[in-house]
């Protein structure tokens, strides 16, 4: 989260970001006030998270709204976050009815690599969650990061992560 907020400011204004990965709700305020051009949170996991975005939101960019993407784990694995799906229509229903400052747009997953499962996964959800809260079955759909993006866009992505695809892999942490 760090990372996004001492970036942002440096590149051109007209620069739209979508927040991927972990949100903690005390990293929701310094998030929504320090990177401009903030279009999209994709990992929204718990409805206090939601809600903070919300207030943060309406704080800071009153009369508009922030796009979110509720976070599945669809994989089962405890290295990822996200909701279970059995989880989903409660949270999209918080985030529809008790977020005004936020609009739903989708699901998002990071599934296991090579396991194309997750990807059908995400999009049964969807089409479940668009039937069962009356919502258009368009819904955005952000799964596959570079090494599985093809299969992800088979199984109808949206939105794909392909970063080390286009800049080298990240170094790593230690």
């Amino acid at each position: 989260m760090n990372e996004i907020v001492d970036k942002a400011p440096q590149l051109p204004a007209d620069v739209e970001w979508h927040f991927i990965g972990t949100l903690q709700s005390n990293k929701v305020k310094p998030l929504v006030r320090g990177v401009p051009g903030l279009a999209c949170v994709e990992s929204v996991a718990s409805a206090k998270v939601a809600s903070l975005l919300d207030k943060h939101w309406a704080q800071e960019h009153p009369g508009t709204r922030l796009n979110v993407l509720v976070q599945i784990n669809t994989s089962g694995e405890d290295s990822k976050d996200g909701i279970e799906a059995a989880e989903a229509p409660a949270l999209v229903a918080h985030v529809i009815d008790a977020c005004p400052s936020l609009a739903f747009r989708g699901l998002m997953t990071i599934g296991r690599p090579g396991d194309v499962s997750c990807f059908d996964a995400l999009a049964r959800l969807r089409d479940e969650l668009a039937s069962a809260l009356g919502l258009a079955a368009e819904l955005e759909l952000s799964m596959g990061m570079s090494a599985d993006y093809a299969e992800a866009v088979r199984r109808g992505a949206t939105a794909v992560r392909i970063g080390s695809s286009l800049f080298g892999a990240r170094p790593s942490k230690a």
